[in-house]
């Protein structure tokens, strides 16, 4: 402040003494004629004028620092709990205008799902994924056994509100970071969903929620920090489930999403849960690009493919959803296609049989109309009905 005072008065001298030398000289070379005194008078000012730019720019200086920190933040506006209710209420919407150009609320309205609400029931249905299940189960196990720890120490302690506090923080706190790994189509999501279910009915998370990403949702070029912040505060109280997460190691942004996303799972623990998902090898290296995530990420689970039978009963689950049956003249074609599409890279389990079934559906109201099939079969899918070629972009085999 002295420093800023003092500078003040100095660039108000540079800008003064010029006009008061001028005179200066004038009075005392014409009226006591001392030609020596009146140059130096004129030296002196004229060293002032030039250096007033200077002393300007120094006062500038100093004024920054008193005013500003070295975030660059006013320090009289800094304080928001100091600010009048106008003021707050401007920087209240300026933030809201900010965010809502990250991140619309109609996207983060997208993202977020409902969790199981029968995780049970829906963990029972799933077709096949044995080591999923298995896993699954054992941590619903650790939850149940945890939760009925926290609720008979609360009950041998009569201080019934401060003792609750502390085992939901316990409970929070020991929810642990997953990882799944598995190729397209076989469940992850829906397994994400179902975790979501049974964390919230165990007291491990406050919302039956799941933020639904990919991994390059949270990259924005100079606002991944920011975006990524936003949606990990909306996924705060539930999971925030990122499928094919091995894209942040890849782009713009990249390392700045997986910086922050560390950052973020340390900084709002017990807060939330991550799962990240994606094709083991990927998934692999994503973890090894930051010790961060094997130090935090403490459950892994292993989504194998789905075999001929699952993928059958798949099909006919599928195709009971839209009210149809399977005949058992359609199984053998569908097999020989599911040979084939497991030999593309784009094969996508659960997700290729939805394919097929959608083009079989075609086939069949085709020869439905075409009185290739009778009344009888009208919603049983037939022989007739099951490509056993392949219809990609650019493929087409017999």
């Amino acid at each position: 402040m002295i420093e800023y005072m003092t500078l003040t008065a100095l660039s108000a001298l540079c800008h003064i003494a010029p006009i008061c030398g001028a005179a200066a000289t004038f009075y005392v070379y014409v009226e006591i004629g001392n030609t020596p005194l009146a140059i130096v008078i004129a030296a002196l000012s004229a060293v002032l004028y030039l250096a007033k730019d200077r002393a300007e720019d120094m006062r500038g200086d100093a004024m920054m620092k008193v005013e500003y920190d070295e975030h660059g933040r006013s320090r009289k506006k800094g304080d928001y709990r100091k600010l009048a209710r106008e003021e707050r209420e401007a920087i209240d919407l300026q933030k809201m205008a900010d965010m809502e150009r990250v991140l619309s609320s109609t996207v983060l309205a997208r993202m977020t799902k409902k969790g199981s609400e029968d995780p049970d029931a829906d963990l029972d249905a799933l077709v096949g994924l044995e080591p999923v299940k298995r896993k699954t189960k054992e941590m619903v196990a650790r939850m149940m056994f945890e939760n009925e720890e926290a609720k008979r120490k609360a009950k041998e302690n009569r201080k019934q509100r401060k003792r609750k506090k502390k085992h939901s923080q316990e409970l929070s706190a020991s929810a642990r970071h997953m990882c799944f790994f598995g190729g397209p189509g076989t469940g992850k999501t829906t397994v994400a969903r179902i975790i979501a279910g049974f964390l919230y009915r165990y007291g491990y998370i406050a919302e039956n929620k799941v933020i639904e990403i990919d991994g390059n949702a949270l990259k924005a070029g100079d606002y991944t920090s920011t975006k990524t912040e936003l949606i990990v505060e909306h996924a705060l109280g539930g999971v925030l489930f990122i499928d094919e997460a091995y894209a942040l190691m890849n782009g713009s942004g990249s390392a700045e999403a997986i910086a922050t996303l560390i950052k973020l799972m340390e900084d709002h623990r017990g807060k939330f849960v991550l799962i990240i998902a994606g094709y083991p090898n990927e998934m692999r290296a994503l973890i090894e690009t930051n010790p961060g995530f094997s130090s935090r990420i403490k459950e892994y689970l292993d989504f194998p493919d789905y075999d001929d039978d699952e993928m059958v009963e798949i099909f006919r689950l599928m195709a009971k959803e839209k009210g149809f049956t399977i005949g058992s003249d359609a199984v053998r074609p569908f097999l020989d296609r599911m040979d084939r599409e497991r030999e593309l890279r784009s094969f996508g389990n659960a997700r290729t049989a939805r394919n097929v079934l959608d083009e079989t559906l075609d086939r069949h109201a085709v020869n439905f109309m075409e009185k290739r099939i009778p009344e009888s079969r009208r919603h049983e899918i037939c022989e007739a009905d099951v490509s056993r070629e392949l219809k990609r972009v650019g493929i087409r085999t017999v």
